[in-house]
Formats: C-alpha cells, structure tokens, sequence
C-alpha cells in the first residue's frame, strides 16, 4: 500500500529536487527490415519504427499529464545498423542514406535521440561495420537526431587497437563536419569497452540483437534527491551515509519503474528494465559533484573523491536492485564534465583534470564523458586517451566509454555551449606528449588473463 507520507515525500522530490524520469527509450529490432537494396532497406526502416513508435510520445505526454511526473525525454534505440547495413551497403555514402531514413522516422513520430548508428567491432571489423564508421562524420552532420556508438574492446576479447586508432581520426572528422556547432556531433558519438547486450541510454544507446521485437525502457535519474537526503546526515558516519544513498536509490527506482510498467501497458510493448543512473543536468542542485563535495570534500577532485564516488555508485546500484528486479542499462553514476555546473566549477578551480577523471571511471558507470578538449588535439592523443580507458573497463570487467569532444578553434581557457541538456564545457588540457608509435602498431591488445573463464 502507499501511503500519504511516500505520495508527499515523492511530489516534494519532483517538485524541489529535480526528480525526473529523464527517458521512456523505445528498443525496436531491425533485424526483419534487412535487405540487399539500400533504398527497400531505408523503406522498411521507416516503415518499421514509424508504425512501432507512433504512440510513444503521446503516452509518455500522457503519463506525465496524469501523474504528474516529468517524463524528460522520449526516445528509440534500434539494432546495430552495422549489422542491419551490412547486406545492402557498399560505400559509406550507403550508411549516410541509413542515418538520413533514421533521422526522418524519428522526426516523424517526435523523439529527442534514436540511438543504434551503431558498429560493434570489439574483436574487428567487417567490411560493414568499417564502412559504418567511416560514414559517421557526415552521418551525423546532416542529422539532428541520431546518436553512434563504437564496441572496440572487451574483457573476453581485448582492445581492437584498428578500431581505437580509427576512431581517434573518425572524432577528429566528426569535429570538423559539426565545427560551427562547437564541435556537437562528437557529443553524440560514444566508444565502448565491455558495452552492455542491450543499452537504453544515450549516446550510446542500441537495441540488443538478444532481445524481444520491441521493448520499453525507463531511465529515471535524481541527483538533486540524493543531495537532500545527504543534507541530513551532515557529520555522520560511512554507514549511515550509505544506507541513506540506498533507500533514496530505492525510492528513485520505485516511481522509473511506476512509469515503465504504465508505459508498457499502454503501447503494449513488454517492459524491459529500469535504468536508475544518476545523470546530472546543468540545472543547479542537479549535480554529481554536489553530492561528492557534500560528503566532505572542499572541491570534486580533490584526495577522496574516488572513495566518495565509488560509495555512491555502489550504493545507488544496491538501492536500485531493491527496487525492481529489472535494473539494467547502465544504472549508478555518470560523471559527465558539460552537463554537471558542479564539475565545471570543479575544472574551472583546478581541482579536476582528464587524469583524476580517469581514476574515477574505475568506480563510475561509463567512463571519460563529455569532455571538451583542445580542437588541435591529435587524432593519436585522441586514440591513446580511448585506449587507457578501454584498458580500465578491459581488466576491471566493467563497462567503460570515451565522449570525448575536440572543440574546433579552442583550447584551453575557451569554453563550448552545446544547450539543453548538453550545457556547456570548459576546454580541459591534455598531456602534449606523444603516443603516435604505440598507436600505430595496429593489431589487438590481448584478453586479460582473468578473462579464461567459463
């Protein structure tokens, strides 16, 4: 039963504390619309999520209208087209026509992002998925919508080095294409080691070729609930603080999977899992960093920091299994640099560097996030900041990502505005020396001896 306290409780945390279901993601297969024509594949891709996603925003607006809670975001996750193309596409210019059918469907039926522009090269790459990638410069320059995502290493596999030095020119490309945009499109390309089977979450967002026909997913997100109900703890103890983080995951995942559930039931579409990750917006007191300096740091970055987060995504992951046994995605603690005010604050003191960020994704859900780095930074430097970080998920068996963003005619000092929920970053150094030889080698960066097991 829910009772008038837990109805209160849950409007002051909408109300005053920023609680929203950030996304209701549509997951769609693909895998019907193959085909060895590129225009009857565009045609069957339309076809498809225009039909399957034709309700989606309106009962997200209508879930939102009757329970008064903020529905942020709706969105479509799709195969992976590097295997949905593969059949059809010869030349990159294919998958640009892919990209383009993509974004119409989903300007059609009124989404934010459709995720899946997607190649999962974690051992090589096929003919395909190569030509995928090539294309994702001009694909996401002429395309509002769409966001990409790269699989270049895992755990059981190592690090496709081919691909991580290939994706080091492909977001220096990327950069130029979007240049009078500040460099946006790179803030819609995402690099992953160890990427999740199915993965509702922009940028990164595909619909895993293990699932059903059509899924719904809710991401739900509450740094501003945390950072309240850490403000009455002020002084106590390491357990009284984690088990305040985990009862208010708890409730934060309770009210997600309220709405999947009646979403699910409305499109009639089978509810996949609840997505609790603490995102921060640039909204004030929407902040990750807020809820680290409230723990008892003077600034995010500073001895502690990786101890505090790592007690906050452990705690926000343990809540959320409380809650619902579909806790899936990503679930815990972004660390994104545009998107969190308190992070940039962070940057702008000189208390956080790309160096203590890369120690914190040892503990954090995805990895290197939304990073403005010099726009003359080296396609190379680019390729050896993906492969230290696809390194860290490789050996931790975690999942870990690059959204790295080289700012076309700014460096250090300058800031970029990307708006909305992309907020804006400041451009953060990165180590002048070079890594060209190692990244040249070519080849794979061999499993970790951990990983021969079965």
């Amino acid at each position: 039963m829910i009772n008038l306290n837990e109805v209160i409780e849950t409007n002051t945390m909408i109300e005053k504390e920023n609680l929203d279901v950030r996304t209701i993601t549509l997951g769609i297969s693909l895998l019907d619309c193959i085909s060895d024509s590129v225009e009857k594949l565009c045609g069957n891709i339309h076809r498809k999520i225009v039909t399957v996603a034709r309700d989606l925003v309106h009962t997200g607006e209508e879930i939102e209208r009757e329970y008064a809670i903020p529905v942020v975001n709706k969105r479509i996750s799709v195969t992976p087209i590097g295997i949905i193309g593969a059949a059809a596409c010869r030349t990159a210019d294919d998958f640009v026509r892919i990209a383009k059918a993509l974004d119409k469907a989903a300007a059609e039926v009124g989404v934010n992002f459709l995720g899946g522009y997607s190649a999962l090269s974690v051992k090589g790459m096929t003919d395909a998925e190569r030509l995928l990638i090539e294309s994702i410069p001009e694909a996401l320059s002429q395309t509002e919508r769409i966001c990409s995502s790269v699989a270049v290493g895992s755990t059981k596999t190592g690090i496709n080095m081919d691909a991580v030095a290939l994706m080091g020119r492909i977001i220096k490309e990327t950069a130029q294409k979007t240049a009078e945009r500040d460099s946006i499109g790179c803030a819609k390309l995402v690099v992953f080691c160890n990427a999740p089977d199915d993965n509702p979450f922009m940028a990164g967002a595909f619909h895993g070729v293990t699932e059903t026909d059509a899924v719904i997913n809710v991401g739900v997100s509450g740094p501003g609930v945390i950072k309240h109900a850490l403000e009455g703890v002020k002084g106590e103890d390491f357990e009284v603080l984690a088990e305040t983080v985990k009862r208010t995951a708890f409730k934060i995942t309770r009210l997600g999977q309220l709405v999947a559930k009646e979403a699910s039931r409305r499109l009639g579409i089978p509810f996949g899992i609840v997505d609790l990750s603490l995102a921060p917006t640039p909204a004030v007191g929407d902040s990750i960093s807020d809820i680290l300096e409230l723990m008892g740091l003077e600034r995010t970055g500073a001895p502690g920091t990786t101890a505090a987060l790592a007690l906050l995504n452990d705690q926000v992951k343990k809540g959320g299994l409380m809650a619902s046994s579909y806790v899936g995605g990503l679930s815990g603690s972004f660390i994104p640099v545009s998107e969190d005010q308190g992070m940039i604050n962070a940057v702008n003191a000189g208390a956080l560097t790309i160096e203590k960020l890369e120690a914190m994704t040892c503990i954090c859900s995805v990895g290197l996030d939304m990073i403005a780095i010099p726009g003359d930074t080296k396609a190379s430097t680019i390729s050896g900041i993906i492969a230290d970080e696809m390194a860290i998920g490789m050996v931790n068996q975690k999942t870990t990502a690059v959204r790295l963003i080289p700012v076309i005619g700014k460096g250090v000092g300058d800031s970029a505005v990307f708006g909305g929920l992309l907020g804006y970053a400041p451009i953060m150094p990165v180590s002048r020396f070079s890594c060209d030889d190692f990244i040249a080698r070519g080849g794979r960066i061999p499993a970790p001896v951990h990983s021969f097991r079965n």
